[in-house]
């Protein structure tokens, strides 16, 4: 209202007093609501930072994976397990015809004073220098997925003699060892997990070192729980052993473990269906020679390396499998715990 209006009245005390109230409640209903802004702005900041769960520590966490069983709850992928296959351009359609050598490696590293089976360990010279060997011969590794993608779809493999390299077990020393000189080369290969077992002098695995494998490109297959003589095991206990450890690591890694490796090269007919129901797509022996197309899927062979072999001997040792047989169907190992 004009104050110079002849109407106008100015206001009474009382009404100066309710106005007056009025603003101070105004201020203080704007100090509460900054309050509250303020405390909802830190409560975000505090959840986002504890739901990231930062990997750093101070100390290297040894703790091996073994630690998990089928018991474990993992939460599920929500999407496509991610094949190595899928880095590759796609095939015909008309199958493939690669044949190549598996090598099989254990231990990276010098074997200690009375090790039960020192020749599965090779030292990480050694492994280096072999490495470059097959590199200046033109080889160049693939994935068993990849692989069967050729057989399967044709899918074109990388230049180069193409070969396998798996790792058995999940020893620390094939993250420590050899997963550098593999990335400095660009190299991908295939590591054959067990869930639990290794002896803690030897080493295993934390979940962020095989996670670091599968981000350099490596696939993740399995040997099983515990790497127990399959033969040997009750169908339930067997079902446990080739069906648990393939969903576990599913579901830890988002992999699709298509691969079995047979725990020392034991295997029988109960054993290979087990692993067929399973889901897998096929297995690897302990028997040396070349796998093809026309191999049983469920029976490849591989080359066991062993330490002191040479650059020149290993180059020898892959061209004279190449004539070996295929694997029996009844065929079991006879040196238990070497593979």
């Amino acid at each position: 209202m004009d104050p110079f209006d002849p109407s106008y009245r100015a206001p009474g005390r009382a009404a100066r007093e309710q106005a007056r109230r009025r603003r101070a409640l105004r201020r203080r209903i704007g100090a509460v609501s900054v309050v509250m802004i303020v405390i909802a702005v830190v409560a975000v900041v505090v959840i986002t930072t504890v739901g990231s769960g930062s990997t750093k520590h101070p100390h290297r966490d040894r703790r091996p994976v073994a630690a998990a069983t089928h018991k474990h709850r993992a939460t599920p992928a929500r999407h496509r397990p991610a094949s190595t296959a899928d880095v590759l351009p796609p095939g015909s359609g008309s199958p493939g015809d690669a044949t190549v050598p598996i090598l099989m490696y254990h231990v990276i590293n010098n074997p200690p004073a009375g090790a039960p089976f020192p020749l599965l360990y090779v030292a990480a010279t050694e492994f280096d220098a072999q490495m470059q060997a097959l590199k200046q011969a033109g080889w160049h590794p693939v994935t068993l997925d990849q692989l069967w993608a050729n057989w399967t779809t044709g899918a074109k493999l990388p230049a180069g003699k193409p070969f396998v390299l798996t790792f058995d077990n999940g020893y620390y020393s094939q993250y420590a060892s050899a997963l550098p000189e593999l990335k400095r080369l660009h190299w991908v290969a295939d590591e054959n997990l067990q869930l639990s077992g290794l002896p803690p002098s030897q080493g295993g695995l934390t979940n962020q070192e095989i996670q670091a494998m599968v981000s350099a490109g490596w696939e993740l297959d399995t040997q099983g729980i515990s790497h127990a003589d399959l033969v040997e095991l009750s169908s339930s206990e067997l079902h446990d052993q080739v069906y648990h450890a393939r969903r576990i690591i599913q579901r830890r890694f988002h992999v699709p473990v298509n691969w079995f490796c047979y725990p020392s090269g034991q295997y029988d007919a109960a054993v290979i269906d087990t692993v067929k129901s399973a889901g897998y797509k096929g297995s690897t022996t302990v028997v040396p020679g070349w796998a093809s197309r026309s191999s049983d899927p469920y029976l490849l062979p591989r080359l066991r390396i062993v330490g002191g072999t040479s650059p020149s001997e290993l180059l020898s040792q892959i061209s004279s499998a190449q004539s070996e047989p295929a694997p029996p169907s009844s065929y079991t190992t006879s040196s238990p715990g070497v593979g």
